[in-house]
């Protein structure tokens, strides 16, 4: 295979694009403030925080992840991004208004009001956790685009892209990450297009399609009901506690333009898990035999060079827009939780340093994982069921505040991220999902510290008199 070099000129003039405007928004950019939240005092329209929300979470691994699913089981494939769909919907109607309403723009600072510093503390450690696991992901995913693209060896591409794709956000932030984002959308709705429309005209059209394929590929449950619910609960639970919706939503003005950026969002994600899904069944019927996390670059590589360039331009922005707000919001994490806390001297000069350094280094930081990642996308799900055990406890903050103690949020928080993994490291026994071990261990241990309270047995709750059980 030789280096498709149009392609690469393509890629690398958009690329270049999006430095250019990044050094025009980073002039605005003199506090941790600007850096962090993306305001300067005026906030962000609704509409385009929500094609951010949509760009941030359909990075490489959602491509080539859903991508490389639908090479193996085809439509149902779908369903792993229509979640998150839904769970922006729910969002939107239950808890958009609830965040914006807090002042928080960490999910930590909103456990820290009820359940104290130690859950902050606690919450800060998972969440920085998760978002790099999903920094692995998209790693793995634009080394296999990358890697056909130069006629490289995919860990050499892997690494090109980890270094490539944190520089851009050092310099502007999130605000630099709000209008780049939009772009990235605009640029990931034309790739995924004409990928699709590539796939479908090479295998002879849509009849075609269903005519080369087993009927089981078209089902919309061929993955399974329980891998289907599965996504659901990763889903929705990673839409109600990932740190970086938060960040997003927190660039609005009033709770009703946070509900409206919700559902721009939700209504963006559905077609484009739809159009990913079929790519990956085009794939199938193209290039059967091959390793599935290869399905998307594969027909890539039988393109031209134009129309591979915007394809490969369009994954270049599913990764430079989720890996710039991964980085931003890992170290607003950083930076508020323990920076902030610990330093003897916070002067603004300092600080921003301090932030854009890190920005860098969790970007950089899961290259090494990212060249061992076998399956893009069971390690996306995996960060979204860690995400989703702490989405219980969103819930019970802003719905049921006298629900569980100080000290039982603690222990729900790190036991549901260690059984979560463990669960996933053993394969997931019994047929039983780490999606729903993440979902019932926080309720468990919440519902039990209630009633170790009641009893006068539990730790004592650090809540106010109003909001402990009665």
């Amino acid at each position: 295979m030789q280096p498709n070099y149009v392609a690469l000129v393509i890629v690398l003039a958009y690329m270049a694009a999006l430095g250019l405007l990044t050094g025009i928004v980073q002039r605005s950019v003199r506090s941790t403030t600007t850096f962090t939240s993306g305001t300067t005092g005026s906030g962000v329209p609704a509409v385009l925080v929500g094609l951010m929300l949509m760009s941030e979470f359909i990075g490489t691994s959602a491509s080539v992840g859903t991508a490389q699913e639908a090479y193996l089981f085809g439509i149902s494939a779908a369903w792993n991004i229509i979640a998150l769909g839904a769970g922006f919907l729910f969002y939107a109607w239950f808890l958009a208004g609830k965040y914006k309403a807090s002042g928080h723009n960490t999910i930590s600072g909103v456990f820290a009001d009820i359940y104290g510093p130690s859950a902050k503390v606690a919450t800060s450690l998972v969440m920085i956790f998760a978002l790099e696991i999903v920094a692995v992901a998209l790693y793995a995913g634009g080394g296999a685009i990358l890697s056909v693209l130069l006629a490289v060896d995919r860990t050499l591409a892997t690494v090109i892209c980890g270094v490539v794709a944190v520089l851009y956000v050092f310099v502007g932030g999130m605000r630099s990450v709000v209008y780049t984002n939009v772009i990235h959308s605009l640029m990931k709705y034309v790739g995924i297009a004409v990928a699709l429309y590539f796939g479908l005209t090479k295998v002879g059209g849509f009849s075609e399609l269903q005519a080369r394929l087993p009927a089981a590929m078209f089902s919309w449950t061929n993955v399974g009901i329980s891998q289907i619910l599965a996504w659901f609960i990763a889903g929705v639970g990673a839409t109600f506690s990932t740190q970086y919706v938060i960040q997003a939503i927190n660039t609005v003005e009033t709770p009703q333009k946070a509900k409206t950026a919700s559902l721009s969002a939700a209504l963006l994600l559905v077609p484009f898990g739809i159009a990913t899904a079929l790519i990956g069944m085009c794939s199938q019927v193209l290039s059967p035999g091959i390793k599935s996390i290869n399905a998307f670059s594969a027909l890539i590589g039988d393109m031209n060079g134009l129309m591979a360039g915007v394809v490969a331009a369009g994954l270049a922005a599913s990764l430079f827009g989720t890996i710039a707000a991964i980085s931003v919001s890992t170290a607003t994490l950083i930076y508020r939780d323990f920076y902030v806390r610990f330093a003897k001297e916070a002067d603004e000069g300092r600080s921003l340093i301090f932030i854009r350094v890190t920005t860098v280094i969790v970007g950089l930081l899961p290259i090494l994982l990212a060249i061992y990642t076998p399956n893009v996308l069971q390690m996306t799900f995996l960060a979204k069921a860690i995400r989703a055990s702490l989405s219980v406890l969103v819930l019970l903050v802003f719905y049921a505040p006298w629900l569980g103690t100080s000290g039982g949020a603690m222990v729900s928080i790190i036991l549901s991220m260690l059984a979560t993994i463990a669960w996933f490291l053993m394969g997931n026994p019994f047929g039983i999902d780490n999606a729903y071990v993440a979902l019932a261990l926080p309720l468990v241990v919440m519902v039990g510290s209630s009633a170790l309270a009641r009893l006068g047995t539990g730790t004592a709750s650090k809540m106010s008199p109003e909001q402990k059980p009665p």
